[in-house]
């Protein structure tokens, strides 16, 4: 048979069994075969190694996590408790990432925030086990907490502002608390977002289910934008700057 091109040669490098196959790809003599039989044991040895090393290091999929707590289903929109899925979707529509593949319990979509590749997410498994989704896609990606950012509601602060802490405890939040326990810690970044105190006449719960009033939601809207921000600056390894810039200020 006639001899093969250059590219066929540098196709068997690829795979470390190459060698039992390069002789019935190329004629060469012995020192060529030699040379190109150490190249793929070298590039075995290589790979083997690294995965030694570290056999849990991120090959692929996604560097950041971005997860917004609620409840799904058409009743739920717009209510305080769903802040997180409210600033989700400004995040969706600003960085042009459609969230509405279902996977690992959730809506999700991927696409790129400062310069990383990210997975934004909407678990829909209802708050109380909003970790079972966020576990689930840590464990598939090999993410650690630092790597996930969590937006959720916050009743201790006034719509139009917001709260970025480094971690913490999940302050009676119990999609927190969900996510801290199934995951086994609570060093997850997070961006807390105002929807009011509760009134003395008010149950928590029907609070917390309740909507936005009109203008409400204009100052929440206002903070939403400038959770986005403080996400980009997250990803980026600046959440200092975020918290400097962005923590309990009326947007």
């Amino acid at each position: 048979t006639e001899p093969q091109s250059g590219d066929n040669i540098l196709s068997t490098l690829i795979s470390p069994l190459s060698t039992l196959k390069i002789k019935k790809i190329v004629k060469c003599d012995n020192a060529l075969y030699g040379f190109i039989a150490f190249l793929s044991c070298l590039h075995a040895y290589i790979y083997w190694s690294d995965f030694m090393i570290n056999p849990f290091k991120k090959t692929g999929g996604v560097d950041f996590l971005v997860v917004g707590l609620g409840n799904p289903g058409r009743e739920y929109e717009n209510t305080r408790h769903n802040a997180g899925f409210i600033t989700l979707n400004r995040l969706s529509e600003k960085y042009s990432i459609d969230v509405s593949r279902l996977k690992y319990h959730a809506l999700t979509g991927t696409g790129t925030i400062n310069g990383k590749k990210v997975m934004l997410m909407k678990p829909q498994t209802f708050m109380n086990k909003s970790g079972e989704a966020v576990r689930e896609a840590m464990n598939f990606y090999k993410l650690s907490p630092s790597d996930v950012v969590i937006i959720s509601d916050d009743i201790s602060l006034e719509p139009g502002r917001l709260r970025i802490r480094r971690k913490g405890s999940d302050g009676g939040q119990k999609g927190l608390r969900s996510i801290f326990t199934l995951c086994g810690s609570s060093e997850f970044p997070r961006i807390k977002m105002g929807v009011g105190s509760k009134p003395e006449f008010f149950d928590l719960a029907d609070w917390v289910l309740s909507k936005f009033s009109k203008d409400e939601m204009t100052d929440f809207s206002a903070a939403a934008e400038s959770a986005c921000d403080a996400v980009s600056l997250i990803i980026g390894g600046d959440i200092d700057k975020a918290m400097n810039l962005y923590n309990s200020k009326i947007r």
